[in-house]
């Protein structure tokens, strides 16, 4: 009974949208009927008189220009490319099992099947349509026969199937989130997938459809007219085609969205009797993906994706951060006891080539990256992420501080005459940041010299900071987080932009590779909150990272939740952070002077920088 109440209340909604467009179709055709009428009266007559020829020329010519207008509109909204989510395509052959389960899922739920499957970056699914003709034609089902080695038919076979492919109408597309298929096993992804499926069933509603293509026509449209211009006349022409379209995505906006809702509640009630318990339980592995997967993109993916390389196995690593996080907190023991049952990604016939492309396609959206591998762009392992990340990361960190503190003119030792004392050693930095004001003439520059700087732009951003950030009134901690956050600023502006595509790269690489446009990367930009306490911390950690490597024999290490961590004979230095924090917001150095002494650490031995 839910099933019926929610496709008849989105059918009403679907015909509601298609009432609205003939109503504009209508309209447009108002003042050529008037003209025929008028024409006709005139030949006829019935329509005689002194005016009524010049009223009948001046209705006639309005009447051509509207529909000179109209027919230009409809042209834009036809010819638009609906927006396309960047995905991953997955053909049939690379993942018969996974095909299969999605069919058995359609006939127990008595809907169509997906017309294809494919996988985006994301912890999420939907069925998408991509029947438009700018999309490309669906691929015909009698391919081998036709275009095979025997090739019993000729040309216009090919081209006479094509078109009745494409002038046929076409499920639509299924698209899976792939930390999904890593993380969940088989039955929970089929579970998670049940209402999803079920939403093929009213899409395939004639009415339905129809008013999907007009609203998604219509965005499109709306789209095309926002590009800026090149002339007078265009701008005039796009600028008037955008008020209509825009006027009617208004006016079809509400009945859109209560149809979709209409849509979502019927599939809903369609899945209920499909695997309901083992659904509730899947739920929440999805909150559980989403959250490793986000900590996974901006604490590890993010520092490895602004030097260049691009983590080539995310999928995999979002199993052992989740895994991971099984085993520090009580609450999701459980979850560990499911890896023994079979991975989505076995439906799969390679996961290692679909995740590569799906970490590539993620580095894209999420950071705007090439398309391509190249020697600035190229991917990292997990085995080699330590070494060619962590350890290059908070080299650069390193080195970036010091360059804040010679711009501030921090002077190197406060022992000219101690050995090394032009190089970069973490003494330098925690003397700046432990001594008190009263001896600053004694430790570095003294304070009438610290105070003429404050007129750059370092000392400008330094007194917009605000004291409960640093939770401490220093001057001069607050002027090296404003000057690491200028300096990080200037590498940005300065940072290489990303090489645009080549002209018809789009139009190359098929219906699901690049549909977007490669001005607008990154489309969900990661910008995670730095604030100048975090980011003077970060740089901090960095430089006794730096030393205990150096000197003490420590090595990188990777904390899938974390992201870079410091190893000490193999375990993690979990207690380095609390101590980095006291110096940065106390001034006191004691809390981590002890643990430098007793890991043998030398603070006054020159690091290597990048």
């Amino acid at each position: 009974m839910g099933v019926e109440v929610g496709a008849q209340a989105a059918r009403s909604r679907a015909l509601a949208v298609l009432r609205i467009r003939s109503r504009a179709l209508a309209v447009a055709l108002l003042p050529a009927a008037v003209a025929v009428v008028l024409l006709v009266g005139g030949s006829s007559g019935h329509i005689t008189g002194g005016g009524w020829g010049t009223t009948r020329w001046i209705v006639t010519i309005l009447a051509a220009l509207v529909l000179l207008a109209a027919a230009g509109i409809a042209l834009v909204v036809a010819r638009a490319r609906p927006a396309v989510s960047p995905t991953v395509p997955i053909p049939e052959e690379s993942a018969p099992d996974l095909y299969r389960m999605v069919r058995d899922l359609a006939d127990r739920l008595d809907v169509p099947a997906p017309s294809a499957i494919a996988l985006t970056p994301d912890c999420d699914s939907w069925l998408e349509d991509r029947t438009h003709p700018a999309h490309g034609p669906p691929p015909p089902e009698g391919r081998d026969e036709i275009a095979g080695v025997r090739g019993i038919r000729g040309g216009r076979g090919i081209r006479g199937l094509s078109t009745q492919s494409r002038r046929a109408p076409s499920a639509p597309v299924l698209v899976i989130g792939s930390p999904f298929l890593w993380w969940m096993r088989v039955g929970e992804l089929r579970a998670v997938l049940a209402p999803v499926v079920a939403g093929t069933g009213p899409s395939a509603h004639p009415d339905i459809a129809a008013a999907r293509r007009f609203v998604r026509g219509l965005d499109a449209a709306v789209a095309v007219t926002s590009v800026p211009p090149r002339g007078p006349l265009s701008r005039t022409v796009l600028g008037a085609v955008g008020w209509v379209t825009r006027l009617l995505l208004r006016s079809c906006r509400g009945h859109a969205a209560e149809m979709e809702r209409g849509v979502a509640a019927a599939a809903a009630e369609r899945a209920q009797a499909v695997d309901y318990g083992l659904r509730i339980v899947a739920q929440e592995q999805v909150g559980l993906a989403y959250a490793g997967w986000d900590r996974l993109l901006t604490r590890v993916a993010l520092p490895a994706w602004r030097m260049g390389r691009w983590p080539s196995r995310l999928d995999a690593g979002v199993v052992a951060a989740l895994t991971e996080l099984s085993r520090r907190d009580r609450l999701a023991e459980g979850f560990a006891s499911r890896l023994g049952e079979r991975p989505a990604c076995d439906l799969l016939e390679e996961p290692g080539t679909v995740d590569e492309a799906a970490s590539l396609l993620a580095a894209r959206l999420f950071h705007g990256g090439p398309a391509e591998a190249g020697p600035d762009w190229a991917p990292v392992t997990w085995q080699d992420y330590p070494d060619e990340v962590v350890d290059r990361k908070w080299r650069a960190d390193a080195a970036r501080l010091h360059r804040v503190l010679d711009a501030l003119g921090v002077r190197h030792s406060t022992d000219p005459a101690a050995p090394d004392s032009d190089g970069p050693t973490l003494a330098r930095v925690m003397e700046h940041l432990s001594a008190r004001p009263e001896d600053r003439d004694l430790a570095g520059p003294d304070s009438a010299a610290l105070a003429a700087r404050r007129g750059d732009a370092y000392g400008a951003m330094a007194e917009d900071e605000d004291d409960t950030d640093l939770r401490l009134g220093n001057e001069r901690t607050a002027a090296l987080a404003a000057g690491l956050t200028v300096e990080l600023a200037r590498e940005e502006a300065s940072a290489p932009a990303v090489p645009p595509a080549p002209a018809g790269a789009t139009e190359q690489q098929g219906p699901d590779r690049a549909l977007w446009d490669d001005g607008m990367l990154p489309l969900f930009p990661l910008q995670p909150p730095r604030t100048g306490r975090e980011l003077l911390a970060d740089h901090v950690t960095a430089m006794v990272c730096c030393a205990a490597m150096d000197t003490a024999g420590a090595a990188p290490g990777l904390d899938w939740l974390d992201g870079p961590s410091l190893l000490v004979e193999g375990e993690r230095a979990a207690d380095l952070g609390p101590r980095v924090l006291s110096l940065v917001e106390t001034g006191d150095p004691t809390p981590l002077r002890d643990w430098l002494r007793d890991l043998g650490v030398r603070p006054e031995k020159p690091v290597r920088l990048v």
